[in-house]
């Protein structure tokens, strides 16, 4: 890919640009034991936080620090912008970050979790229909109970 003088120049500058003059405040509520696991690459893009296995294109390795830092960043957020905590992200971590690929990461993460969270509430609500289910059809009129045949 070739970039014309302005878009390198543009690229250079956001790359290198500096959170500010503040320091982002340190929170204290990281997890200490975390253990991150390989995930299996389903696109052409590796994500942040992880790299390419060398044995196999098909896994992806988390890296510690990386992860460990977005769990950070993703405290942040509450109080800095995208813009903010991704450039503190990519000055800290070694690795660029663009504040739209946060976000996105942000966001799918939160969609993920979402949709797990429905998912397990659905799941409770059928267990609940299918023992109400159950308990009506033992106590109607004219049921059959179960017979063993020997």
């Amino acid at each position: 890919m070739v970039l014309c003088l302005c878009h390198r120049k543009l690229l250079l500058r956001t790359m290198t640009r500096t959170a500010g003059r503040f320091k982002l405040a340190q929170p204290i509520d990281i997890k200490e034991e975390e253990e991150w696991i390989a995930i299996p690459r389903i696109s052409r893009t590796v994500p942040f936080g992880y790299v390419l296995d060398e044995h196999d294109d098909e896994i992806l390795r988390p890296v510690k620090k990386e992860l460990d830092l977005l769990e950070k960043a993703k405290k942040y957020l509450v109080q800095y912008s995208y813009r903010e905590v991704a450039n503190w992200l990519s000055t800290n971590s070694g690795r660029y970050i663009s504040h739209v690929g946060l976000r996105k990461r942000v966001d799918n993460e939160r969609q993920r979790k979402n949709e797990a969270r429905n998912l397990r509430k659905w799941a409770e609500d059928a267990e609940k229909a299918i023992a109400k289910a159950k308990a009506l059809e033992e106590e109607r009129t004219g049921a059959r109970t179960a017979s063993t045949s020997a």
